[in-house]
């Protein structure tokens, strides 16, 4: 037997109508012969626009430049609190460490040790310190002083 071969019709393709075909032309233009007409009133409303621009422009740097100098000014105050604290703790610690120093005890101790002995009478002399009390502070005063040799 001899093998039978089965046609298959195949379908025609239906054509689909899309309306008129799209048919393009180039046309050359010359535009090199026209000019713009200026028109005055949209020049003028362009200026107004544009110093309108420059004022908007003018105040909102105005107001970042203060606003950023705040933020500058408060981290400098800031910083300055900061080392009046320190100043403050050191002058602090000075004043106690002057005070330490100038402990009669302290100073009769050393002096014992390094062999010096308590003022004969008549050695010690004290000046009075008669200047009047100015209103405002002194930066300078002029003291007698009187030195005194034990022969």
């Amino acid at each position: 037997m001899a093998a039978a071969a089965v046609q298959v019709p195949i379908a025609p393709r239906r054509r689909t109508w899309s309306g008129t075909p799209e048919i393009y032309f180039t046309k050359a233009i010359d535009n090199s012969r026209l000019v713009k007409v200026e028109d005055p009133r949209r020049t003028r409303e362009m200026r107004q626009f544009g110093i309108a621009l420059a004022c908007l422009f003018v105040l909102v740097m105005g107001y970042a430049f203060q606003h950023f100098k705040a933020i500058e000014y408060g981290y400098k105050i800031e910083a300055l609190k900061s080392q009046r604290t320190n100043l403050v703790e050191m002058n602090r610690a000075l004043s106690l460490e002057e005070a330490t120093l100038r402990d009669p005890e302290r100073i009769d101790r050393i002096a014992r040790e390094m062999g010096l002995q308590s003022p004969q009478a008549g050695q010690v002399v004290r000046m009075d310190s008669s200047m009047p009390e100015a209103a405002g502070s002194v930066v300078a005063s002029l003291t007698p002083v009187a030195v005194v040799s034990a022969r």
